[in-house]
């Protein structure tokens, strides 16, 4: 089931989800729109290796945007911080940004129980298009879960996502062992 506004703005008061900043117009009837970051990230070789760490270089984006191209993964981040704690997070593209051409995750829109985080966006296009810090790029629909949970996503000893920081966040494929 996927949660309500109302069940939404009960979980925030209960400190079951928690959305830094929380602005009250951003709720939807059944989610929460969050908006880019000022930091993007791209990859510095143009071939990627999975068991390897592939280091990145960060880009500000100016106040007069930055225009993406097709070709290029480039690693975002939300303004927001969310941490959830009795739901499963899923982020998925506000429909405008999809009429844009833009995506923002390749394979990863849904989060654990327990993520405590900015989220990193995968963003790709169709065509050259100009993206700006700030505007609105995602929706965040909150699932409830069945049962009790074991595992919480941010008390895993070998959670690869779990350290705080505001910045896009590279691949960490290479911590696996395969």
């Amino acid at each position: 089931m996927i949660l309500s506004d109302k069940k939404i703005q009960q979980a925030i008061a209960n400190k079951e989800i928690v959305i830094e900043p929380y602005r009250p117009e951003c709720l939807g009837t059944n989610s929460y729109d969050v908006h880019l970051g000022k930091d993007l990230a791209m990859y510095e070789s143009r071939v990627l290796d999975a068991k390897k760490h592939n280091q990145v270089k960060r880009i500000e984006i100016p106040e007069e945007g930055i225009v993406i191209n097709p070709g290029t993964l480039y690693l975002g981040v939300t303004e927001e911080y969310t941490e959830t704690h009795n739901a499963v997070p899923f982020l998925e593209g506000k429909s405008s940004v999809g009429r844009l051409g833009i995506d923002i995750h390749a394979t990863a829109g849904k989060g654990d129980v327990g993520f405590c985080n900015y989220w990193t966006l995968e963003i790709s296009c169709v065509q050259p298009v100009r993206i700006y810090a700030g505007m609105p790029i995602g929706q965040l629909i909150y699932f409830s879960v069945e049962g009790d949970i074991q595992n919480f996503y941010n008390k895993k000893s070998n959670a690869k996502y779990n350290q705080k920081t505001p910045y896009p966040v590279e691949s960490m494929m290479w911590k696996n062992k395969f």
